[in-house]
């Protein structure tokens, strides 16, 4: 997975953009005026919705997003283009019909319950002019892009004509396209790439009561020839995602804890579109997906997931390869920030780790405890020879790095080939940094860099150097 920090997919996203507003506040009275509560507001956020969420999952993943959408000739039009301009992403292709009132809907929050949702919006669909501009559009951006979203939340956008004539051009130039379907009729969505129902969803398109693996099999195969699509997709809940082209396939979610499922549709077509960009066949992506949705549906709200927190999840989990674990200079950076921005208490320390030993995982465990991350930095082959000796290391840089990122301490190894970890040190810029009790009274290398230094006492008797002196007696 790691493999995908590489990409930068470019990904055309259509659909019904809208806000998401909300009043935050306190109630302590009731109206005098009406048996209704009475909300002192103290704080107003406004969020993209809709396709928006689609839209700031991919942006989140390191995908290049582009939107076509329609909007009104109000002011939530200008915050909407501003809520985008915010993330990055380009508002050129909004196109705006007149007396059409842009999307947003407001809820009132009193201490941490909503008490009342009110929308402002026009849900007929656009005109057949806005249509044309649209189609428009579309087609000459097109060649520039991996993949086409269609995120349908039945708010007027997506007509039944436009998103055939939109998924014909797709194919024409041969993209696929992912939709978030929405109503009971699926025709319009005919010769998609695969659409992304939920069971419930599913069962109302095509008429079959998903109770049973049987009736999920044939349910799914009746959307695919139904729809034409190249994948038949359903979306299980707690028990996964099913997959059918050829045969039926369930891969089962991965979420540990449950807090909110909102916008959890959004990030499985966002991480499935994205996925496949990447060049990922069907299951991979599924797979991907599956961690994505598990890492949303973990915090609270319409949320996104990173490509660090997915491996990290995926690490959590323990399905991910050691060597995931080890990074470069320019990933601990990046890496580090965001750890930061979530809140992550980071612990550094450093060594050759050549033989590794009972003292050595006994070090770094204690590092750990002092913190949220354990970053370690591993001197290369040719530091330490130049501070052990020419007969040293005994294990090679890339075998001593897989085995410290293998440990449950450990959680990202780096490697680095001066004598000292200060450039690293200077690039993570640790909470904690971590030393050998040898170094009390000493001046620690970084420790003008860290928030804190600690110091930990080795294992007597244990170390590298009195094992090989063992070997060498016994030989």
């Amino acid at each position: 997975m790691i493999a995908l920090k590489s990409y930068t997919p470019r990904i055309l996203v259509v659909g019904d953009l809208m806000i998401d507003h909300y009043l935050w506040g306190k109630c302590e009275r009731i109206s005098p005026e009406a048996p209704v509560q009475v909300v002192a507001v103290e704080k107003e956020t406004s969020v993209l919705g809709g396709a928006g969420n689609v839209i700031n999952n991919l942006k989140a993943l390191g995908a290049d997003v582009d939107v076509i959408s329609v909007v009104g000739d109000d002011a939530s039009a200008n915050e909407l283009r501003s809520l985008l301009q915010d993330i990055g992403v380009r508002d050129e292709q909004l196109i705006t019909q007149q007396g059409r009132a842009t999307s947003k809907k407001s809820r009132i929050i009193a201490s941490q319950q909503q008490v009342v949702r009110y929308d402002k919006e026009s849900t007929d669909d656009i005109d057949e002019a806005t249509q044309q501009t649209l189609l428009a559009h579309f087609s000459a951006l097109l060649p520039d892009y991996d993949a086409v979203l269609l995120s349908d939340y039945g708010k007027g956008v997506l007509t039944t004509e436009l998103t055939k004539a939109l998924i014909a051009a797709a194919n024409h130039a041969d993209k696929k396209v992912l939709v978030d379907p929405k109503g009971k009729d699926y025709s319009k969505y005919s010769g998609a790439y695969l659409l992304t129902p939920n069971k419930k969803e599913a069962a109302e398109a095509s008429g079959i009561d998903i109770n049973t693996q049987k009736a999920l099999q044939k349910a799914i195969a009746h959307l695919k020839a139904q729809c034409n699509l190249s994948v038949s997709l359903i979306t299980l809940s707690e028990e996964g995602i099913a997959v059918y082209d050829e045969s039926l396939r369930i891969h089962p979610t991965v979420a540990r804890e449950v807090y909110d499922v909102t916008g959890a549709g959004d990030t499985v077509l966002a991480s499935l579109g994205f996925a496949l960009s990447c060049g990922y066949d069907i299951d991979s992506a599924v797979k991907f997906a599956n961690l994505a949705a598990g890492v949303v549906v973990g915090k609270i709200g319409s949320a996104t997931a990173t490509l660090n927190e997915i491996i990290e999840y995926e690490s959590s989990l323990n399905k991910s390869t050691s060597d995931s674990h080890i990074k470069t200079f320019e990933e601990i950076s990046l890496l580090s920030e965001e750890l930061k921005k979530r809140g992550k208490t980071i612990v550094f320390t450093n060594g050759c780790f050549d033989i590794l030993h009972v003292g050595h995982v006994k070090y770094l465990e204690e590092a750990k405890s002092y913190g949220d991350v354990l970053i370690v930095g591993l001197n290369s082959d040719t530091s330490v020879k130049r501070l052990k000796g020419s007969t040293r290391p005994v294990n090679p840089q890339e075998d001593r790095a897989y085995i410290l990122a293998a440990l449950e301490a450990v959680d990202y190894v780096v490697i680095f080939e001066d004598d000292t970890p200060y450039d690293l040190i200077k690039t993570v810029q640790p909470h904690i940094l971590v030393k050998g009790g040898d170094y009390e009274g000493k001046t620690v290398v970084g420790q003008d860099i860290a928030d804190e230094l600690r110091l930990v006492q080795f294992v007597d008797g244990k170390s590298t150097t009195k094992i090989i002196e063992k070997i060498s007696t016994q030989c």
